[in-house]
């Protein structure tokens, strides 16, 4: 893996990207820059742990789509102090969504959310865990209208584009590739986690 790297966009100035990519030659101190960078996002917020939350969205009905409901079982599993919504167990996907942030809404008072969801890319970027400040665009890749959701955004390049459906990545997506980037953004988290100390109430 590479640690975050910063790419200019063209929206706006103080929107940075940062990416990053799992491989079995994976150190240590890569995670940690990575870690370092949430770790203080989380620190300028005017949130308390207890504050933050962390939306894994997606369906365990399809390798592509499960991204999200994995790492929020891997981060529960960790007994991470934050908030984790959507799980294997309890997913957040296209259905229940709005349900789901306004349940958020009424229970937290501005909280800091990192909302997680699968997405395509090119094809030389699958693999790849994109992070970025703004909101994520739930179901874009399939044309679905859903609210946009988050502070802050990660997303995984799951598979790319090709001249089939784009529906059809869902069934088309390797279950391998879902599970090594389901394991570095637990990995960056939990690390984020323990650079805090542990402070903070768990999910």
């Amino acid at each position: 893996m590479c640690p975050f790297y910063n790419e200019k966009t063209g929206e706006t100035p103080e929107k940075k990207v940062y990416y990053v990519r799992p491989d079995e030659r994976t150190k240590e101190k890569d995670i940690q820059i990575a870690a370092l960078k949430m770790r203080e996002l989380i620190q300028n917020s005017p949130c308390k742990n207890e504050e933050v939350i962390f939306l894994c969205i997606g369906s365990d009905r399809y390798v592509g789509d499960s991204l999200g409901p994995l790492v929020g079982t891997m981060l529960k599993e960790n007994e991470v102090p934050y908030h984790v919504y959507g799980t294997l167990e309890a997913p957040v996907h296209a259905f229940n969504l709005k349900a789901t942030l306004k349940e958020i809404h009424k229970r937290f008072v501005k909280p800091l959310i990192f909302s997680l969801d699968a997405c395509l890319g090119d094809q030389d970027q699958v693999g790849y865990v994109l992070f970025k400040e703004g909101p994520l665009l739930p179901g874009k890749a399939l044309e679905k209208v859903l609210p946009e959701v988050g502070d802050y955004h990660i997303k995984g390049m799951v598979n790319y584009i090709d001249p089939l459906p784009t529906s059809q990545f869902l069934n088309d997506t390797r279950l391998y590739t879902v599970m090594n980037l389901a394991k570095t953004i637990t990995k960056i988290i939990t690390e984020t986690a323990a650079l805090d100390n542990g402070l903070g109430h768990k999910s």
